[in-house]
């Protein structure tokens, strides 16, 4: 019998349902667009290289666990996905306070700057 994390797409959906992330979401934080990380999770598409990498580093596993299962998970992980919804609640308030009439364009444009500054402030620790 087959767990259901024997590929990579659903591997990469377990993690990001844990990150309690949309496909949007993680799309913007790894560069690529909602149709590609679905693609990926129905094992319709492969990231390439630097995705890949991406994916591995955002969620703190190894390419290896991401392509075979193998070695790359920790279960200390789960704290971080604990700390991955309290930003999600950030972002969304933030959101929230931004006018109704904002375009979906404008709107990736702020959550990727969101995403940039979280990541510009997380490599000077």
């Amino acid at each position: 019998m087959t767990s259901n994390l024997d590929n990579f797409g659903a591997r990469l959906k377990d993690l990001r349902l844990r990150a309690k992330l949309t496909q949007q979401q993680l799309g913007n934080i790894v560069h690529v667009s909602k149709v590609s990380i679905s693609g990926y999770e129905r094992g319709e598409r492969s990231p390439d290289t630097e995705t890949l990498r991406n994916l591995a580093n955002y969620f703190e596993v190894s390419v290896d666990y991401l392509l075979n299962g193998d070695n790359g998970y920790s279960k200390q992980r789960n704290d971080s996905f604990d700390l991955a919804a309290k930003e999600k609640d950030k972002i969304e308030t933030i959101a929230a306070h931004i006018d109704d009439d904002v375009t979906d364009e404008q709107m990736d444009d702020i959550l990727n700057y969101i995403d940039f500054i979280k990541h510009k402030h997380s490599k000077k620790d």
